[in-house]
């Protein structure tokens, strides 16, 4: 059962992260529309606008609460995402909420405990609407799919890419819910779910990579391939981990320094993207996007090394 205290730093650091991920995905939505399809694009800009206002109210009351360990991650921003929204808006035509990301760049950290009646029910009252606004955008995404699956329409997302967004926000809905019931990731099995959940991401972040650049590309190509294939064998492991009782600290472990390395590559990838120095299809926006999600995964596998018994 979590404490006040704990409710509050992990529900904010939550919604830090993925409030800005599900605005991100409405936008690269938004982008993947066709002139025919104007209705869904004026949708997704709907949901990025109201997750906009979802992860301004969360800013608001995190500055001074949420954990340092949070701040210094990289999964909240990152030092290019500003400039990535930047070229990314420039590109596409598509208005986004750079002073967000300058705020959040001012935000101070605390480790200390909080008691706080008040900021515990507003904090309970941002989960809830989080609930609600992405159990929307799911129902949206799941539409989007099974349209581009009838072909009946078409985006420049892969379906791969579409089922794989609307995943991550299962994922941010799953997590909502346990907050909202005070329970926290505390034994091997909710470990080794959320290390295949993220494993997979990994893999499906480095086959999109694969598949979205420019085929003269090809040392980026085999890099990215050779991460798929890393990352499918860490997914199996973590999978084939669930039938047995040992530890699964060395897991963890190669884990770190897999998805470590991954995050390397993205970053190398934002820096070449800002620089024009890389031929894709890839925004900048959405590079700078999958670097955050490794670096709240590695945030997360740090955290799992400290839980007993795993």
């Amino acid at each position: 059962m979590l404490s006040s205290t704990q409710f509050i730093k992990q529900s904010l650091a939550l919604h830090l992260f993925f409030a800005r991920i599900m605005k991100e995905h409405s936008l690269f939505l938004e982008a993947s529309f066709v002139p025919k399809n104007h209705t869904l694009a004026v949708k997704a800009d709907s949901f990025k606008k109201q997750f906009d206002s979802l992860l301004a109210s969360v800013i608001s009351v995190s500055n001074g609460i949420v954990s340092s360990g949070v701040l210094s991650s990289g999964e909240v921003i990152t030092p290019y995402t500003l400039t990535t929204e930047r070229i990314s808006s420039r590109l596409t035509g598509i208005p986004i909420s750079f002073n967000l990301t300058q705020i959040e760049s001012t935000l101070k950290s605390s480790n200390n405990p909080i008691n706080n009646p008040r900021l515990d029910a507003t904090v309970s009252a941002l989960n809830q609407r989080a609930i609600n606004l992405t159990r929307e955008l799911i129902s949206f995404k799941s539409y989007i799919l099974s349209e581009v699956l009838a072909c009946r329409i078409v985006t420049n997302n892969y379906p791969t890419m579409i089922h794989h967004i609307r995943e991550e926000a299962s994922h941010y809905l799953k997590m909502t819910l346990m907050l909202q019931d005070r329970r926290d990731i505390e034994n091997r099995k909710d470990i080794l779910d959320e290390e295949i959940f993220w494993d997979d991401i990994m893999h499906e972040h480095s086959e999109f990579m694969r598949g979205l650049l420019d085929p003269e590309e090809e040392k980026l190509i085999k890099t990215a391939d050779e991460f798929a294939d890393e990352f499918k064998v860490i997914t199996d492991k973590a999978t084939a981990a669930i039938q047995n009782n040992t530890s699964i600290l060395e897991l963890t472990n190669e884990t770190i320094l897999a998805v470590t390395s991954l995050r390397n590559f993205k970053v190398q990838g934002v820096q070449g993207l800002i620089a024009c120095k890389i031929k894709s299809l890839i925004l900048p926006l959405l590079a700078d996007h999958v670097t955050r999600e490794a670096n709240h995964y590695l945030r997360e596998l740090n955290t799992y090394k400290g839980i007993s018994g795993i």
